[in-house]
């Protein structure tokens, strides 16, 4: 071996020992932090959906403690509303029960849609009722007393909803008027243009055979109708979760395994079944109604939109932080405008329906506690009054639960001031376990 070889490297300080060991050197053992690092830990969170049950029992636990309470206070309300009444008399689960309970809350709960969105954007829309209104006056203006077709009158109907919402909502986005201010005075301006409208007589009857009569009033005889679509049901839900959970093992990440899918889906059968059953089998069953197919396809539309579209989650980003969505470059005005057309579309329609159920359009249409009954379906649904956290399907939940309080009031005779004392006690109930589930998520620091 030659001399140099033998020769003593100089000291080296520490930058200069970086790339000169030998792999097999003591000194390996600092090199050996970086994969420690890049190893680390995975948040258990991320791994319920592999755990199984197991997970799931324990994420669910979290979330309790968490204050993330979710559906599963109007679900559990709903079973005790269902048993309570039931009880008392047994007509409350009847075939005809179950219609009323559909037909009366698919109007009101597509409007309870649109505010679902305004209350994710933490705002209020107070003008649905009165733009419910103005739609069934427009509707009715243009089909009795101008002749116009009948489809037509309800497509400009649905469509001046729109161009109200996307009124109200350039003055609140662009302008920077206060959407409570805003929704204020079209509740007074578009009440004023509803009674204009409906003229001197105040009233127009709803023609026989007209497709705004069919709204509440035609059901699907037809047994294969209800099972129909609860089979639709089961196997769309089916298919979107499998399919979901094969995108996810491709992005390699942690997917529901097959037993839950299975698990999930029979429990929808069930219950979608037994609905089905209850619409067609028992004595004095009606068959399908129509309203109820087109309330779950606005549920279901309105559902992908928020959680499968990029809109959706700009909704949701908006009504979390709006600053936070303007500097990630989310056009926040355009979101908020858009946001109000849906409101204001989807209340319109809603006033198709209500105009359905009371025979007519009339200069009161939407008046009353339609509004704070639209509200309270959202917010008894699990939308959050403070933005940024809530499902579309909360609009369903919370009219289930108002609705069945009144039906099941309805058959026990109690007076219409009992109902209306009963259902402000449920939304009130609804906030307070909103703000304690908020006010728990900070001390546990997920807020």
């Amino acid at each position: 071996m030659s001399d140099l070889a033998k020769t003593p490297e100089p000291t080296k300080g520490p930058a200069d020992r970086t790339d000169r060991t030998a792999p097999g050197d003591a000194v390996d053992a600092e090199p050996s932090a970086a994969p420690a690092a890049a190893a680390a830990p995975v948040d258990p969170r991320l791994l319920v959906r592999e755990q199984g049950f197991a997970g799931y029992w324990t994420e669910f636990v979290r979330k309790v403690r968490g204050g993330e309470l979710g559906s599963l206070p109007v679900v559990v309300g709903l079973i005790v509303i269902g048993l309570v009444f039931q009880l008392q008399n047994d007509k409350f689960l009847s075939a005809s029960s179950l219609a009323n309970i559909a037909v009366f809350t698919s109007g009101v709960g597509i409007m309870s849609v649109g505010i679902v969105f305004v209350l994710l954007l933490g705002e209020i829309d107070l003008s649905v009722g009165s733009v419910a209104g103005v739609g069934a006056a427009v509707w009715a203006v243009l089909s009795v007393n101008h002749g116009w077709g009948d489809w037509l009158s309800v497509f400009v109907a649905i469509a001046s909803g729109l161009v109200i919402g996307v009124l109200h909502g350039f003055f609140f986005a662009k302008i920077g008027v206060p959407a409570f201010v805003v929704t204020l005075a079209g509740f007074l301006g578009w009440s004023g243009l509803q009674i204009w409208m409906m003229g001197k007589e105040g009233s127009i009857n709803t023609p026989t055979g007209s497709v705004v009569e069919d709204l509440t009033t035609h059901f699907f005889a037809d047994k294969a109708a209800a099972y129909g679509l609860a089979l639709v049901a089961v196997l769309a839900y089916a298919g979107s979760q499998l399919w979901d959970s094969r995108r996810r093992k491709e992005a390699e990440l942690p997917s529901r395994p097959l037993s839950e899918v299975l698990l999930r889906t029979g429990v929808l059968a069930v219950l979608a079944f037994v609905v089905a059953y209850f619409l067609n089998e028992p004595k004095g069953a009606r068959g399908l109604p129509l309203a109820l197919v087109l309330f779950l396809a606005v549920l279901v539309i309105a559902d992908f939109v928020a959680r499968r579209t990029t809109f959706g989650r700009q909704v949701f980003a908006v009504g979390g932080n709006a600053e936070a969505a303007r500097r990630a470059g989310i056009n926040v005005d355009r979101v908020r405008i858009t946001v109000f057309a849906i409101s204001g579309m989807l209340a319109a329609f809603g006033g198709l329906f209500i105009a359905s159920l009371s025979g007519g359009a009339t200069k009161s249409l939407g008046s009353g506690n339609t509004l704070m009954i639209v509200i309270a379906a959202a917010v008894i649904g699990g939308t959050s009054l403070f933005g940024g956290r809530g499902k579309i399907w909360s609009a369903m939940l919370g009219m289930l639960v108002i609705q069945s309080i009144q039906q099941g009031l309805n058959l026990e005779g109690m007076a219409s001031e009992i109902q209306y004392m009963i259902t402000g006690a449920v939304l009130l109930a609804a906030v307070v376990i909103d703000s304690v589930s908020r006010r728990t998520q900070k001390s546990a620091g997920r807020a």
